[in-house]
C-alpha cells in the first residue's frame, strides 16, 4: 500500500457503515457485521455497542433480524453509487448558480444547506454564493436549497478553467486519486487492507467535482480511477461476502 496515502484507521462505526453502504440491499445481520469487525481486530462487544449506538442515533434500524440503513443514509448510499458512475449531460458552457436569499438563517439551517451543496457538488465562491458547471443530470433540488436560495444559470466572463481551479483543489484531488490507483494496483492483499482502500476510494469519488472535460487539467485521473475501482471491487466484494457468509445482493 502506498504510505503517502495516510489512510485513516476504521472505527467500529466506520466498519459497519462502510459495509452496509457497499451492500445491496443495505441490510445484514449482526453476526455478519461482527465478522467484518474481526478483520480489524475489533471485539464482538465493540461492534455490538456501535450497532446499538447507531440505532439510537437514527443511522440504523433493526428489523427482521438485520440492521438496515435509515432513509438519511440510504440517500448517502445513492450518492456513493452515483459517484461511481456520475450522470452527466453535454455541457453548453452555462453554470448553475445558487444565491442565498433567506435572511435570519439559524446555524442548523446553514449547516443543512452546506451539506446539501456538497452533495450537489457545488462550490462556494463567496459566502452565500454557490456554483458549478451545469453538466450534471438533475432531477430536482432538495427542499433546503429551494427554501434558502434563489437559483440562476449564467456563464463567467473570465476564464472558466481558472474559475474551476479556484473553486476546487483539482491538483490535490488528482494527486490523491493517482495514489489510490497505485494502492488498487497493489492488490491482492489482506482483506482488511482491501476494505480500507475500498472505503478510501469511495470517499474520494464522492469529492470529485465531476467537471466537464474543458475545465479539467490534462491527464485527469477520474475515469481511470473509476474503471480500476470497478475491477477491484468485483473481486473484493466476492471475498468479503464469502468471509461474512452473506449471499450476494442484486447487481
Amino acid at each position: 500500500m502506498d504510505e503517502t496515502l495516510s489512510l485513516r484507521p476504521l472505527t467500529a462505526r466506520s466498519v459497519v457503515l462502510s459495509t452496509l453502504l457497499g451492500h445491496h440491499p443495505p441490510a445484514l445481520p449482526a453476526r455478519a457485521l461482527v465478522r467484518v469487525g474481526e478483520l480489524f481486530g475489533t471485539a464482538e462487544g465493540t461492534v455490538r455497542t456501535a450497532l446499538t449506538r447507531m440505532v439510537a442515533a437514527g443511522d440504523l434500524e433493526q428489523r427482521d433480524g438485520a440492521y438496515r440503513l435509515t432513509d438519511r443514509l440510504l440517500a448517502r448510499q445513492a450518492r456513493q453509487d452515483d459517484s461511481r458512475a456520475p450522470r452527466t449531460r453535454p455541457w453548453d458552457g452555462t453554470w448553475e448558480i445558487a444565491v442565498v436569499s433567506t435572511e435570519r438563517r439559524t446555524a442548523p439551517d446553514r449547516a443543512a444547506l452546506r451539506q446539501a451543496m456538497a452533495a450537489l457538488r457545488l462550490a462556494e465562491l463567496r459566502e452565500g454564493c454557490w456554483l458549478r458547471p451545469a453538466n450534471l443530470v438533475r432531477t430536482g433540488q432538495p427542499a433546503v436549497v429551494a427554501e434558502q436560495c434563489t437559483l440562476l444559470t449564467g456563464a463567467p466572463e473570465s476564464d472558466p478553467p481558472a474559475l474551476a481551479a479556484a473553486l476546487w483543489d483539482l491538483a490535490g484531488w488528482a494527486r490523491r486519486a493517482r495514489a489510490l490507483e497505485a494502492a488498487l494496483a497493489d492488490s491482492p492483499g489482506p482483506l482488511a487492507e482491501r476494505f480500507t482502500v475500498s472505503a478510501a476510494v469511495l470517499r474520494h469519488l464522492l469529492a470529485d467535482p465531476v467537471l466537464p472535460p474543458p475545465l479539467l487539467p490534462d491527464d485527469w485521473p477520474g475515469e481511470r480511477l473509476r474503471a480500476r475501482y470497478e475491477a477491484f471491487d468485483r473481486d473484493f466484494r466476492a471475498l468479503l461476502l464469502r468471509h461474512i457468509g452473506a449471499p450476494p445482493g442484486p447487481s
